[in-house]
């Protein structure tokens, strides 16, 4: 199976980037459980703001991008992780879908998980990323995963914690991994220079 994290930190470490990897550790370890194994790629979108900038204006993705959103739509499931600005998305994390096809992503497995500086932030992953995928008919597992900056410490045994929650979500995400067909694997689209479908319009 192929499970791809999406990541739209835009720091070098981040704290998108971790929580990421370790929603994607507690889903490989759940789905071993069951006797299977997950590949797992990680997207990081900072890498890909200039490609996702031009492919807004241009409407042609460049050959990092375009490799980026397959990966994507050919997964068998989707982490997708952004930090909480202004108490939602990112625009990175927003254009990036903004790209991909509505109807790509049509029953895909999703995990969604935001990055915070306070806790007060963490309704942004029902008020925004929620109904996100629900536009794009993705499958969205129940658990969503909030990590503010005190939660990075452990904390209480008896609260809920952040490993509690990392588990929780991972084991929904990895129930449904189990259960839905793999994804079939198609080629890359080759993309047409923009001249050349110009030429291909003048009349002879």
């Amino acid at each position: 199976m192929k499970l791809v994290v999406v990541s739209a930190g835009l720091s070098t470490p981040s704290s998108t980037r971790l929580l990421g990897d370790r929603l994607a550790e507690a889903v490989r370890r759940a789905v071993a459980d069951g006797g299977r194994t997950v590949d797992v790629r990680v997207v990081e979108l900072r890498d890909l703001a200039v490609d996702i900038a031009n492919n807004m204006v241009t409407g042609f993705p460049g050959r990092a991008l375009a490799e980026a959103v397959a990966a994507v739509t050919q997964a068998d499931g989707l982490i997708a992780v952004t930090p909480v600005f202004s108490a939602s998305y990112s625009g990175l994390f927003k254009s990036f879908f903004d790209v991909i096809d509505n109807d790509a992503l049509s029953g895909k497995p999703v995990l969604i998980a935001a990055t915070g500086g306070t806790a007060r932030h963490s309704l942004a992953l029902e008020h925004a990323l929620r109904p996100l995928f629900a536009f794009l008919r993705a499958v969205v597992v129940p658990t969503a995963v909030y990590a503010a900056s005190e939660d990075w410490g452990g904390g209480d045994a008896l609260t809920d914690t952040l490993p509690t929650r990392v588990a929780r979500a991972a084991g929904e995400l990895a129930a449904l991994l189990v259960t839905r067909p793999s994804a079939p694997v198609t080629a890359v689209d080759t993309v047409v220079p923009f001249e050349q479908q110009l030429a291909a319009l003048r009349p002879e």
